[in-house]
């Protein structure tokens, strides 16, 4: 399954490694691509193990708020 979360709050480009790094950590993630000048982030991930809202959550405790995108 892929989703795209939008984030406004992205300030700095250290902010993508440190989000990546963070939603590949989560059981059943895939992969995960941010895309700083558009606060895109792309997630591919196992419906099954994780869902959006802990996608949202894991992104949420490093300080960025999300919501998901239909593109």
């Amino acid at each position: 399954m892929n989703t795209t979360l939008r984030s406004e709050d992205l300030s700095c480009p250290s902010c993508i490694a440190k989000i990546e790094s963070a939603l590949g950590k989560l059981d059943g993630v895939a992969g995960a691509t941010v895309h700083f000048n558009s606060g895109k982030i792309e997630v591919e991930y196992d419906e099954s193990r994780v869902d959006v809202a802990q996608l949202q959550k894991t992104v949420r405790e490093l300080g960025y708020e999300t919501t998901e995108s239909p593109f």
